[in-house]
Order: structure tokens, then sequence, then C-alpha cells
């Protein structure tokens, strides 16, 4: 369905171009998808058409005419997958990094989704043409163990897990700093960052309870590898709790992106500095069947690239 969508100018907003401050406000949308609508006379500021170079003032009232999307269909693509367990209800993948999880704005295809459908029609079509068979997502550079329902009735029952918070997830990352205690819990609030509206943090209007427990695994120069275990499943959450502790994740060119240190082992460094994305891998999925009711724990391997920084910082503490 077409959709008008209205945005009060906050101050913090004032002197942002008009396409920049819509495409922040509506995620969904590219910078250059916005400029084209402002081109077309569909969205008016205070009223009136205008241009998408108008710097705002704070206190407009813009509002934006989205046109009904156009159907798409998902083509059957033969992209590798990694899979862990199959049934007649689910498919256990451990996702390699590069791979969204569904189509979205600007990334119509080479997805999940495409690969599953080449590997199988049986699908759960409750989250839509574009989502078909997706009850949960990691983000595309983040690998590691994801479910996917075959069906419409194994959907609802894994969603309610999710829902519900009962499902076991584990993850590995290595951060950046060291760590006194040997665990603990991050509780902090998260949602859609007030002024970068792509991005999660804890600074938003839209708070949600956000809680994640780590635990040191190791201790290396300058990083420490944690286990993390999600109470809660908001999105980028692990990537941003760590981030707000002063511990990004190493490789994380979103939340706390930093230099290798100069001092840092070699080695090591040439290690991290060729990885492209963060070091962090979902390595554990319980779930309960939804046809047996039998408990399933699934883990998912290192991904090589992480595995490799982590054998390089190993060599470095046995030498």
């Amino acid at each position: 369905m077409a959709e008008t969508r209205t945005f009060l100018v906050a101050k913090e907003d004032a002197s942002k171009r008009l396409d920049l401050f819509l495409s922040d406000s509506l995620s969904e949308l590219t910078r250059s998808s916005v400029k084209g609508l402002i081109e077309e006379g569909r969205v008016l500021v205070n009223g009136k058409q205008t241009k998408p170079g108008l710097r705002l003032k704070g206190g407009e009232a813009v509002s934006i005419d989205l046109p009904e999307p156009k159907p798409r269909i998902l083509e059957p693509e033969e992209v590798p997958l990694d899979i862990i367990y199959e049934d007649k209800d689910v498919i256990v993948v451990n996702k390699q990094a590069g791979l969204a999880v569904h189509p979205g704005a600007g990334r119509p295809s080479g997805t999940l989704v495409n690969a599953l459908l080449a590997h199988t029609r049986e699908l759960s079509d409750i989250g839509g043409p574009l989502r078909l068979g997706i009850v949960h997502r990691i983000d595309r550079d983040t690998t590691g163990s994801l479910v996917i329902a075959k069906n419409n009735q194994s959907h609802l029952a894994l969603s309610k897990q999710f829902k519900d918070h009962t499902t076991g997830r584990k993850y590995i990352a290595l951060v950046w700093g060291a760590f006194k205690d040997d665990e603990g819990t991050i509780d902090l609030n998260i949602g859609r960052d007030s002024t970068e509206r792509k991005k999660i943090s804890t600074r938003t209007r839209r708070a949600r309870k956000a809680v994640t427990h780590w635990r040191v695994l190791g201790r290396y120069q300058f990083t420490t590898l944690l286990e993390l275990t999600l109470e809660t499943g908001r999105t980028h959450q692990i990537r941003v709790h760590l981030s707000a502790i002063n511990h990004p994740v190493v490789g994380d060119q979103v939340y706390g992106k930093r230099a290798v240190p100069p001092s840092m082992d070699k080695a090591v460094a040439d290690k991290i500095r060729g990885v492209k994305r963060q070091l962090l891998h979902a390595k554990t999925l319980v779930i309960v069947h939804p046809s047996t009711g039998e408990e399933m724990e699934f883990n998912a391997p290192l991904p090589p690239d992480m595995a490799e920084v982590l054998e390089s910082l190993d060599s470095m503490q046995g030498a």
C-alpha cells in the first residue's frame, strides 16, 4: 500500500540537507531514492514542494508520499551453504561473512534467501516474499548459526521462542582492550540513534531493554576474546553494547572502528588488518524443535579469517 509519513524536524537536525534528513529518518531508503522522490514532488516541507538540497532550520513538518512497493519475485541463486542440520521442519546453517540474510534497500539479490531457494522450495512464507523461511537474523558480516523454518507451523513455533527469549544464543567476539573481571553483564537500553538514524545506540528517544552477559575466554595483547550470551536480541545489540563500554569488536567499521596499535605484534597486526569485518561469530544456538519438542543445540565452527587471527594471538602468547 502507498503510505504518507510525516516528520517534525528537531533542533539538532537544523542545517541538514532535506535528502539527508529523510534518508536518516527512513532507514529502508537510500539517499538517492529519497532524492528521486523529492524531485517527483512526493515530499512537502510545511506543505510546499522543494529541492533535495534544501537546508532545514528546525521545526518544519516534512511529509513524504511513499509509493506502493512493486512486487518482487526472488530468484534462486547458487550461493554456497554450510548446512549444519536439516530435517522436514528446519534448516540450521553456518552463515558466512558478507552474506545478507534477505533482500533489502540496495540489495536485491545474492542473499541467504536466494541461496535457500536454490536448495529447497519448502520455506515458510509468514515473513513475506522477501523473507522466506527467515525467523531471525544476524548481521551481513557476522558469521554463525541461523535457523530457518521450512513451513509456517515451524515458523510460528520458533518465532515464539525468540520472542519469549527461550532460545539459547552464544557468540564469540574478539574485542579491543583488557578486562579486569572474568565475567559481567551489560544492561543498557538501546534504540535507533537520535541523530544518525541508520545506527543503533544508547542515545535514543525510544530505548528498548537490552541485556548482554559476557565471559572472558582469553586475554591477549591489546585484545580480549569474549563469549557473549544474549538475554535479549535487539538489532546490533552486541556490537552497540561492547562499543558503549569502550571495548568495540575488532574490525567493526560502524560501532567503534579503531586503528591497530603501532606496537602490536606485526604478525597479529597484519592478520587483523587483513580482516575487513567485525570479528563476531554466532557460535551456539539452542532451540526446542517445533515438531518433536526436543531441545537441540547447534554449534558453528569459527570462520577461517577469525580462526587465523586467534591462532596468531595464541602463537604470540606461546612465543
